[in-house]
């Protein structure tokens, strides 16, 4: 291989890897993004039944 060859492999290589490692990074953003999303809804579905249960139930302080 000539070293012009070697350099548009090497590119392609980078590239290639660049791509990949952003895909992962867009993966674990996503499903962050997911677990936050559940986390608030359990947080809120929390408090509402919480609110519930103290209007429900006498005697609360």
């Amino acid at each position: 291989m000539t070293p012009s060859n070697w350099k548009t492999t090497l590119r392609f290589v980078a590239g290639i890897v660049a791509i990949l490692t952003l895909n992962a990074c867009a993966v674990v953003a996503v499903a962050d993004a997911a677990v936050t999303v559940v986390a608030t809804g359990v947080k809120v579905t929390a408090k509402a039944v919480g609110a519930v249960a103290d209007a429900v139930i006498p005697g609360g302080d």
